[in-house]
């Protein structure tokens, strides 16, 4: 008996009952299927990638090799229009061809063959004879007919008959003609081995199996540094060679890549490693960027901190010049807030007008990826006041070591500057004071010096008087015979007794150094009579030694007066104790070629210096003199520098010290020049 069909009611849940069972292993086939494909269109992706990489590797291999051959090839024809229009000798062609031989590694040699055969040029040292192919002799044929240069079929070359094959080489013949004159062909012969060593990168001929074919496939060079290729990925490409057919191919060392052993088991156990490894890499990735976030915004905090209460101003600028950043010191040193600078490119609202061009060259040089490490220069605030300044700048890079702009410091430096002017007053005027110290001290040297003159131009005029007098009361006439002589003995005491006084005028009185050209004689000249009245004072023999060729030296007069007149009253000074008859001054003056340098040497024979005197001799205030101020042989030193020389000094072996100081000589083109 037949079971009754079923109601639709009652078909309804069974139907509902399959459905829930049926989704749940459709979705579990799907899910297997995916697990199934995915692996397979991976596999299929690799191959298809495996496959495309080595065409585009393959392509550069045979862009490369061609690029070569075409180089060689415009070497070739160059060397040819030399030949053509005969501008070069037998040792210049064969210098050529060496050059272009030793450019490629590639070629065995270049030859020149006359259209007998003869060689008329070749790149070895000792050319011997060259046999050509037939087919290479064939090539040369059409090369002169077409007058279009050709490659040789590549072929194995042997020496001899029963000598084993050589390598595969390859001719490119070049025409030569001068006009319508055929003048031969030039020849150059490649190894096919070699185009392979020299033109392919070890990455890739340890991956393929490369190989030079000719038209009926058969090998004129391999080059197979891993082993042969599997035949799975291969290519194909042609080089295009005029004359010649000849083909690169490469194979692969790689086979198919394999499906994974338990690849569902495999798969399940790698997605939930992954996916719970996801998780934690996630988690821990998100605690350590907050932790990051904090740390760097202290550090922000820190530094903007640190940043304000600097008292040096920063600024940052891009490699265009552009200004990035500037702390609210270098606000405060221009006079211009941040908004209004940063952002900008020069020239810049602080640039000071009579420095532009000294700014737009130091922008250059920032363009020019030039920086200027430490300067000096000049703001101009808002306001027109000038604000000195000292600028530090340094390249400024990032996490990659990369430069991606500069970084300077900036100090105001006013009252630096304002403390150096004080001290070069105060400089010049104790350097009056000294020179009034001087002649405080002989002082009364100077006034029995004068009495002489003043006394003899007394007697004179009063006896010319007397005679005047004696004429008038007899009526006679004056003699002048007697009378000039008196006078002329008059006016001449008077000019010695003014040019004293000029001498401690020119000495004492305050102005701004002036360098000049001037000669160590003359200069000499400007003070040897207070020299002279200091030395006759104490019984000292003055004597000067100077060369007559004696160059000249660029100093301020006033200054190396006061120099020697201190050296000289020091030597006298020195030499108040010991027997007159050693008491004596000498100032030697001579010029080193080597150093282009005029010396001057004060010599005494004095007491010396002891050691303990010896290590304090330069020092500000330190002196031996009970009356004495401590100032002289420092101020000389420092006039000295001034001038770019040196003082020193060292022991008379005659007994006494010798002070000795240079100054540059003028060039002698200079002062022939003025």
């Amino acid at each position: 008996m037949t079971a009754p069909p079923l109601t639709p009611a009652a078909r309804r849940p069974q139907t509902s009952y399959v459905l829930r069972w049926l989704l749940p292993i459709v979705l579990v086939l799907f899910f297997l299927a995916i697990l199934i494909w995915l692996p397979w269109q991976a596999r299929q992706m690799e191959s298809n990638e495996r496959q495309e990489q080595l065409i585009a590797d393959t392509l550069w291999v045979e862009q490369t090799i061609r690029f070569q051959l075409g180089r060689d090839e415009e070497s070739l024809r160059s060397l040819a229009l030399e030949i053509s229009a005969d501008r070069l000798s037998p040792a210049l062609l064969h210098e050529h061809m060496a050059r272009i031989l030793k450019n490629g590694h590639e070629l065995l040699r270049v030859v020149w063959l006359k259209p007998d055969g003869a060689l008329a040029g070749s790149s070895d040292p000792l050319p011997a004879p060259v046999q050509l192919t037939e087919a290479s002799r064939a090539t040369a044929e059409l090369t002169r007919r077409t007058r279009r240069p050709m490659y040789t079929q590549p072929e194995a070359q042997t020496r001899n008959p029963s000598a084993a094959p050589a390598a595969v080489l390859m001719d490119y013949h070049v025409p030569l003609f001068r006009g319508d004159e055929y003048l031969g062909d030039l020849v150059a012969t490649y190894q096919t081995s070699a185009l392979l060593d020299e033109m392919v990168p070890w990455w890739f001929a340890q991956d393929n199996q490369v190989t030079l074919v000719d038209r009926d496939d058969k090998v004129l060079a391999r080059r197979a540094a891993a082993g042969p290729g599997h035949g799975v990925y291969t290519h194909k490409r042609a080089l295009d060679l005029p004359g010649a057919t000849v083909t690169l191919v490469t194979d692969s060392v790689k086979s198919e890549p394999q499906l994974l052993p338990n690849l569902l088991v495999g798969s399940v156990i790698v997605l939930s490693l992954g996916l719970l490894w996801s998780l934690l890499a996630l988690w821990g990735h998100i605690s350590r960027r907050l932790a990051a976030e904090g740390a760097l915004r202290q550090q922000m905090s820190f530094r903007t901190a640190m940043e304000n209460s600097l008292v040096t101003g920063l600024r940052a600028r891009d490699l265009e010049g552009r200004i990035t950043y500037v702390n609210p010191a270098f606000c405060q040193i221009v006079g211009y807030p941040a908004d209004d600078i940063v952002g900008k490119l020069p020239p810049m609202p602080y640039w000071a007008p009579e420095a532009m061009s000294e700014y737009q060259t130091r922008f250059a040089n920032v363009l020019a990826g030039k920086v200027t490490p430490q300067f000096e220069t000049v703001f101009q605030r808002p306001d027109g006041e000038r604000v000195p300044v000292l600028v530090f700048e340094a390249p400024l890079v990032d996490k990659d070591g990369k430069q991606t702009g500069w970084m300077g410091s900036i100090l105001d430096i006013s009252d630096r500057k304002r403390i150096e002017e004080l001290n070069r007053q105060q400089h010049e005027k104790l350097q009056a004071s000294a020179r009034l110290a001087t002649m405080g001290e002989i002082a009364s040297m100077l006034a029995h010096e004068l009495n002489q003159p003043l006394a003899a131009i007394s007697s004179y005029t009063t006896g010319a008087l007397n005679l005047l007098g004696r004429a008038q009361s007899s009526g006679d006439a004056v003699d002048c015979g007697v009378l000039k002589p008196a006078l002329e003995q008059a006016s001449a005491q008077a000019q010695r007794a003014g040019q004293i006084i000029r001498s401690v005028h020119e000495f004492v009185k305050k102005r701004e150094p002036l360098r000049q050209e001037i000669a160590i004689p003359s200069l000499l000249d400007g003070i040897r009579a207070l020299i002279d009245l200091q030395a006759r004072q104490s019984y000292v023999s003055f004597r000067a030694e100077l060369p007559a060729d004696l160059p000249m030296v660029r100093a301020d007069r006033v200054m190396i007066e006061q120099v020697l007149l201190n050296l000289t009253r020091n030597a006298i000074e020195a030499m108040q104790h010991i027997p007159p008859q050693r008491r004596m001054l000498d100032v030697v003056a001579e010029y080193d070629a080597a150093t282009a340098q005029v010396s001057v040497a004060v010599i005494d024979q004095g007491h010396g210096i002891p050691q303990e005197v010896a290590e304090r001799l330069f020092s500000p205030f330190f002196s031996t003199k009970a009356e004495g101020m401590g100032m002289g042989l420092n101020i000389c030193r420092t006039a000295i520098e001034f001038h770019g020389g040196a003082l020193t000094y060292r022991a008379n072996p005659q007994g006494g010290t010798i002070f000795t100081f240079v100054l540059p000589a003028v060039p002698a083109a200079a002062t022939q020049e003025t």
